[in-house]
């Protein structure tokens, strides 16, 4: 039996969660897989009820399951908090226990949903890039870092540090996606001004030597920012730092239509992973029954191929939320003439019932 810890968090969080429960338990009842799951705490409901955005309970708890199913943390309500307390530290404090290392975001195009893209149709059309960001090292957990008075002056200050085996690690993912797909990995740095940059590269080339089965090509990350929105389909896989990763995944979010369609995956190096929509928490519309639930079903799709291996069961799941579509009910984030617009509840019952049809 597989262990699952749901960590709602703040916002829409605990919405979308509690329809992600919803789908589990239709699940277990379609497919006979049977998951155990348990609640945790994290983010500023963690803050406000323990004192910390990532308790100690927490931690224990996610180190023993199998998966994690995140929902979102952070809100206005916690803004002026000390740094070391914001929704945010628990985030990347879950990632770096667990040593969630490789991040992979989707960036994935229901045909369906092509007209709800900023973009012409024909420039997105079709498109499926696979994002991986490193996820534990970089800038956000560089030292030194923090704020000092120089000259009787503010300065803050923030270290981007890489070593070597952990650029390895994140390229060696990339190929092996890469293989599975398309065949070509584009590695984005910004190696013409940054030293770590010219070392992440150096590292890359080498990675690359060793699978000449898979095309490799480097892009600074300006030039790649720019190229998303130009040409995104020339893109397979893309390989990045921690930074440049939290970027370039919200830029392709957009491209298809809404990042409240796209999921991510977090995982380490024993298969084991964090589950979660790439939206944030969405204090504006949170308790109005407005939320978009597909992002995190799709992150629950997810959970099944990677940490749970039942590729079938995420097949199903994509294929009930791809239905859905087709019937044209949309969520305001994702809504175009024509279509039904639909709040949170509804949104997911419908994926429920079409993922029983599909049995």
């Amino acid at each position: 039996m597989s262990k699952i810890l749901v960590l709602p968090g703040d916002g829409i969080g605990t919405e979308i969660i509690d329809e992600a429960i919803k789908l589990i338990s239709a699940v277990e009842s379609l497919f006979g897989f049977h998951c155990e799951i348990e609640q945790g705490l994290i983010g500023g409901i963690a803050v406000d009820q323990a004192g910390s955005p990532l308790p100690e309970q927490t931690v224990a708890l996610a180190k023993q399951a199998d998966a994690v199913l995140l929902g979102a943390v952070g809100g206005p309500k916690w803004d002026q908090l000390d740094r070391h307390l914001r929704p945010e530290r628990g985030l990347l404090g879950i990632r770096a226990e667990l040593g969630l290392f490789a991040n992979l975001r989707p960036a994935i195009l229901f045909p369906q949903l092509a007209a709800a893209s900023t973009l012409k149709e024909e420039v997105v059309s079709g498109l499926d890039i696979l994002i991986i960001r490193e996820l534990t090292g970089g800038i956000y957990f560089g030292e030194p870092r923090g704020e000092k008075v120089v000259d009787g002056k503010r300065v803050g200050f923030n270290t981007m540090i890489y070593q070597e085996d952990e650029i390895a690690r994140i390229v060696q993912a990339g190929f092996d996606a890469a293989r599975k797909r398309g065949g070509r990995l584009c590695s984005v740095d910004k190696a013409n001004v940054l030293d770590v940059s010219g070392l992440w590269r150096d590292v890359a080339t080498a990675v690359g030597e060793k699978n000449p089965d898979v095309e490799l090509s480097h892009m600074y990350v300006d030039n790649a920012a720019m190229q998303l929105v130009r040409a995104p389909k020339q893109f397979d896989v893309m390989v990045t730092g921690n930074l440049f990763g939290d970027i370039l995944s919200d830029c392709a979010a957009m491209l298809t239509g809404s990042i409240g369609m796209l999921p991510s995956a977090s995982l380490n190096e024993s298969g084991a992973g964090m589950y979660e929509p790439v939206h944030g928490s969405a204090p504006d519309i949170a308790g109005t029954g407005q939320a978009n639930p597909l992002a995190t079903f799709l992150s629950t799709a997810m959970m099944y191929r990677h940490s749970l291996e039942r590729a079938d069961i995420a097949d199903a799941i994509e294929a009930a939320v791809s239905a859905v579509l087709d019937q044209g009910l949309r969520t305001g984030d994702i809504f175009s003439d024509g279509c039904k617009k639909v709040g949170t509840l509804e949104m997911s019952g419908a994926v429920i019932n079409a993922l029983q049809q599909t049995d």
